[in-house]
């Protein structure tokens, strides 16, 4: 699991937007990259914490979050342990930010 903000500030109150990725595929590039999580993390802002989690290293996390069969990529938002929303495909901070902005 890549964490694009220091493990040391995650608190408990934080959201989290978890970026749910398929195993890499030998010659393939990543389905996202570090820098574009980033530049996510950075349009987000410090209320939102984006964890980029890969299946190979961590299939429990992933099945837990993307039910089975997996649809991944995918994302999913959550404050407090309570998932706020859900999207497959790869992360949009204009739809995140949306949300946010909801509740």
């Amino acid at each position: 699991m890549a964490v694009v903000a220091s493990p040391s500030t995650l608190v408990p109150e934080a959201t989290v937007l978890l970026v749910l990725l398929p195993p890499a595929v030998a010659g393939q590039a990543p389905a996202l990259s570090i820098g574009a999580l980033r530049a996510l993390q950075a349009r987000l802002g410090p209320g939102v914490r984006v964890l980029r989690v890969d299946e190979a290293s961590h299939p429990t996390v992933v099945r837990s979050f993307s039910g089975q069969p997996a649809t991944l990529p995918a994302c999913v938002l959550v404050r407090q342990g309570v998932e706020l929303w859900r999207q497959s495909g790869l992360p949009q901070a204009e739809i995140i930010e949306a949300r946010l902005r909801q509740g």
